[in-house]
């Protein structure tokens, strides 16, 4: 009998169409279309950093000659795109009675089996995907294992900036703090626009920010007694800043659970800028996809040795950036 995946609907660019086709199940950074994914045909990416130097021009006697434009610095960095690949397998006992002779669902139903495997580990590369995304959105782009890939702070030699919001006084100015928040935010724009400003927050920090006494009563009339109705931890509005609690959290391969944001801090960044974040996608170590434009997803099968099972892979190659790391101030409660 044939292999039913010797058929071309389980090619290489079948299975990387269906993965990418699947439902993503996590990442709420992907819901906010923070990072959008720009595809890049090689393994490393380069940052120009170009710092434009704007000043005021004198008036001048008529007749004489103009003042002279002054070009701003180039800095160039360049970044290895991680490489994340992942492997399972489909095995004959997974297609035992599917395989009817003459069927004409029997692909259908093989391909059934195959898009369980690839929803699994695609919800496997997005989670790691988040992970790194709320990494790059902190400064810091941490692996699986806690190593760190990247600092972006040092890497564009930026002091981090960290706002103590003294929550466990209960006479500090909290709308004062939020104000300097948007003043900070504002000046380090350097030129770039935004919409609005989006805090990060975890359990903590949120509960200590919204039973401050001087919070307490604006979270409380939120919105004419919504808070009474809805659950108001994933939007709640204050001094024009949109606060949101965030609990995401995954283990790595030794068991050991990570929370994306630590306790009692809180990260907020700019939204609607023009080019402050991406995800730089580079392509598969394919023979198919050698210098093309890389994509999120990648997936291939092979038969193992002596068709007995068939080998599945995917690999993402994904960088989350931050262009600008001095617009990701910590907040700590």
């Amino acid at each position: 009998m044939n292999n039913p995946f010797h058929n071309p609907a389980f090619s290489m660019s079948a299975l990387t169409t269906a993965i990418n086709i699947l439902p993503n199940q996590y990442g709420r950074l992907d819901e906010l279309n923070l990072f959008p994914v720009k595809p890049v045909r090689t393994r490393q990416v380069t940052v120009e950093e170009r710092n434009g130097v704007l000043s005021l021009l004198p008036t001048q006697p008529v007749g004489s000659p103009g003042t002279v434009g002054k070009r701003g610095k180039r800095a160039l960095r360049a970044f290895n795109v991680p490489h994340i690949p992942h492997d399972d397998v489909v095995l004959p006992e997974e297609v035992i009675g599917v395989r009817a002779f003459g069927s004409e669902s029997e692909l259908q139903t093989v391909a059934g089996v195959m898009a369980d495997h690839l929803q699994t580990m695609r919800n496997k590369h997005s989670i790691t995907l988040e992970h790194l995304r709320i990494g790059a959105l902190k400064g810091v782009i941490l692996d699986a294992d806690g190593s760190e890939l990247a600092n972006l702070f040092d890497i564009f030699d930026i002091v981090p900036k960290t706002f103590d919001f003294q929550l466990s006084k209960p006479d500090t100015d909290v709308k004062k703090k939020c104000l300097d928040l948007k003043r900070y935010m504002s000046k380090a724009l350097l030129g770039e626009r935004m919409v609005g400003i989006h805090v990060m927050v975890s359990p903590e920090f949120f509960d200590a920010f919204t039973g401050h006494p001087a919070v307490k009563d604006a979270y409380r009339l939120w919105q004419d007694g919504l808070i009474l109705r809805e659950d108001m931890r994933s939007d709640f509005r204050f001094a024009g800043i949109r606060f949101e609690e965030y609990t995401g959290e995954a283990g790595n391969a030794d068991g050991t659970t990570r929370r994306f944001i630590e306790e009692g801090e809180a990260h907020a960044f700019p939204l609607g800028t023009l080019d402050t974040f991406a995800t730089y996608v580079a392509p598969a170590d394919f023979n198919e996809s050698v210098n093309t434009l890389g994509q999120l997803l990648y997936s291939k099968q092979a038969p193992r040795k002596f068709d007995r099972g068939t080998d599945l892979h995917t690999q993402s190659n994904p960088l989350p950036m931050c262009h600008r790391p001095a617009l990701l101030p910590k907040l700590k409660a």
